[in-house]
């Protein structure tokens, strides 16, 4: 009896340890295990990003493909909701209602909207061309290039629940946002065997961010209070620039562990993508976008991306927020003639980090500022993250 006690506690300990050992594996290696997972039916995008880098017009590159579902910043929500927090604090908050929408629970605004709504209360909705279309709506066919005023008088009243209906018809999910600041918060959606996801991080030049935040400087203000941590107050002059310090460390944050250490779980599931390279080459970095994410280019979709990005000039300032036709290579190069070299200096000061890992060359003097015949989009950042390449330097330092 005594052997049998003990070789009921020993086999006791020795399941528990083998339920641990399969559990981390399952975890943290799901790749290794491919017999027990199911893969989910849609394929989730989220654009990940900061404010004035380019998003809202990548994320209209996917909002108009007729196999996508897309949804605008919806963690604005949150931040309204709870302005008196931080960034820091209100990621988990972010992170499960992100979650939630890529699995079309909608249910998750509960917490934000009010009891009554319609598709019109959530952030931006009108500029997602599914929900300008069949089911949510029927201003367009769901193959159409969307108007976003077009679709504000037909479909504002339509009822929230339309939403999810929708979600469920598409087979991806695209989501941007700009409130996540590290890569860490998003593991556990990464490991989520319930989810697909694959992240596009957009990048763009720091200095090009400057100058379009000044521009959309009062809209900004709350955002930027929640990033400083200022208690609810809101925060429209930023004269030290530490909000753009702040973005520009996220990004660093973000693309040191993508690239340099990635988790075995982040195995073809990040894309790196400058803004700069998008508006000289679109089709092509497009094309890889949509490669990334499993969807297939259409000749509408072509001629659409060609008219949005050969428009004339940089666009009105009351077109900060809106994507309109504009010479898009002319408005990443804006910054060069509209800042003046001192500002220009400090910002690179603040985020030299960024500038180096993320390919962008400095300036030294006005001089050379203004002389766009200098390319300050450094070739090494076109580079897309290798895991061969990540092999054979981890194979070297062991």
């Amino acid at each position: 009896m005594a052997w049998l006690r003990i070789s009921s506690t020993a086999m006791a300990v020795l399941l528990t340890v083998q339920t641990g050992l399969l559990l981390y594996l399952y975890a943290h290696h799901n790749h290794l295990l491919p017999s027990l997972q199911k893969k989910p039916a849609q394929v989730h995008v989220l654009i990940l990003s900061s404010w004035r880098s380019g998003s809202s017009f990548v994320g209209q590159l996917f909002s108009q493909h007729p196999d996508v579902f897309y949804l605008m910043e919806p963690a604005w929500h949150v931040w309204v909701t709870l302005s008196h927090s931080n960034a820091e604090v209100l990621h988990m908050a972010v992170r499960d209602l992100v979650r939630s929408v890529f699995l079309c629970d909608m249910n998750v605004f509960n917490a934000y909207l009010p009891w009554y709504r319609t598709l019109s209360d959530l952030f931006q909705w009108a500029v997602s061309r599914a929900l300008c279309s069949p089911p949510a709506c029927g201003a367009f066919r769901r193959e159409d290039i969307t108007s976003e005023a077009a679709c504000k008088t037909q479909c504002a009243q339509q009822p929230f629940w339309a939403a999810a209906k929708a979600c469920r018809s598409y087979s991806h999910v695209v989501l941007k946002e700009v409130r996540f600041f590290n890569l860490q918060v998003l593991y556990p959606l990464l490991t989520d065997p319930s989810l697909n996801l694959r992240i596009i991080h957009l990048v763009r030049d720091p200095r090009a961010v400057l100058k379009s935040r000044e521009q959309s400087a009062k809209a900004l203000a709350r955002d930027n209070g929640i990033v400083l941590g200022t208690n609810g107050t809101w925060v429209e002059a930023d004269p030290g620039l530490r909000v753009v310090q702040e973005v520009c460390r996220s990004h660093v944050r973000i693309t040191e562990v993508a690239l340099q250490k990635p988790p075995p779980f982040l195995q073809g599931r990040y894309r790196l993508v400058r803004f700069e390279d998008l508006v000289r080459d679109p089709l092509a970095e497009i094309q890889g976008m949509y490669d990334f994410a499993g969807l297939r280019i259409t000749p509408q979709l072509e001629g659409w991306i060609y008219n949005i990005t050969h428009g004339r000039g940089p666009g009105q300032l009351k077109e900060a927020f809106k994507i309109t036709s504009r010479d898009a290579l002319n408005v990443s190069q804006a910054w060069r003639h509209a800042l003046p070299f001192p500002k220009i200096h400090r910002v690179q000061e603040l985020c030299a980090g960024a500038l180096r890992v993320l390919g962008y060359r400095p300036v030294d003097s006005e001089k050379e500022q203004k002389d766009l015949t200098l390319d300050l989009v450094l070739p090494q950042g076109r580079s897309k993250f290798s895991w061969t390449s990540f092999a054979s330097s981890f194979a070297r330092e062991e």
